[in-house]
């Protein structure tokens, strides 16, 4: 793969399960960035005391299943009145300490349960909690380890009409996200240039652009417009938070758990 790995650098950027598959078999630590909705949900729920178990997309009997046998709870569509909790980052801001929550998702919590073969150190990284996120990444590298940021996108449909199914489609909040945690790592432990991918440059160049507006540049994204649709701005204002919340989303024992910081 060669030059694809980002091998001459120790803070790495790709997209989606394809440079997943890449950057993860030579990296130390992956972030998973799934702004709108799953790793701002994971961020809430951690914050929370929760513990968040991905699971990927598939029927919602699998899921249930899942969940029983890792004595959870199984996250549902927003407004089913069979469970409070789903993919919401609003919903979950009550979820109470000690909830083991099953949440399946097409994009974040499937590249979870796919990097979680990998070896690495997996977190769920956002928007709302770059800055812890991105001091941690500043120590990995300063003690010499390679670490990759991984903006989850989109899918498009399948040739036969299945969503979530087809090839990548690059989304902004996502960019935005890992250029934040990217961007305050490189702040956080004065990175020099020459540790940081061109790929990963670009991801903060990008954030460090829209951080005036990033409420505004999510609600107008295209993602943040069918999340509008729906009548959920509520959610897309909860994941343009920037640094709101102080925690690291670790997977440990199939659930991403709070690491939360040193203090002293």
């Amino acid at each position: 793969m060669g030059d694809a790995e980002q091998r001459p650098f120790r803070v790495r950027f790709g997209w989606g399960g394809e440079d997943l598959a890449v950057l993860a078999p030579v990296s130390d630590t992956v972030v998973i960035v799934d702004v709108l909705r799953f790793t701002t949900a994971v961020s809430v729920a951690a914050t929370r005391g929760a513990q968040v178990l991905p699971f990927r997309w598939h029927d919602a009997t699998a899921a249930a299943r899942f969940a029983a046998r890792h004595g959870a709870v199984l996250a549902g569509r927003r407004a089913d009145p069979s469970t409070p909790w789903s993919l919401s980052p609003t919903d979950l801001a009550a979820i109470p300490a000690g909830t083991r929550l099953v949440l399946p998702s097409p994009n974040g919590a499937t590249l979870s349960a796919v990097a979680a073969d990998f070896g690495a150190t997996l977190i769920a990284g956002c928007l709302r909690n770059a800055a812890t996120v991105g001091t941690l990444l500043a120590g990995e590298v300063a003690a010499g380890r390679a670490v990759a940021v991984i903006a989850a996108g989109e899918r498009w449909p399948d040739p036969s009409g299945r969503a979530h199914a087809g090839p990548l489609r690059p989304a902004v909040e996502d960019l935005l996200g890992a250029g934040a945690i990217i961007a305050r790592a490189v702040d956080a432990g004065a990175l020099p240039r020459a540790q940081i991918s061109p790929e990963a440059r670009t991801a903060a160049a990008a954030f460090r652009a829209a951080e005036p507006d990033l409420h505004d540049d999510l609600r107008a994204s295209v993602s943040g417009r069918e999340l509008l649709d729906l009548g959920w701005d509520d959610d897309v204002a909860a994941a343009a938070q920037l640094d709101a919340d102080a925690v690291v989303p670790v997977l440990h024992g199939g659930a991403f758990t709070a690491l939360r910081p040193r203090v002293g």
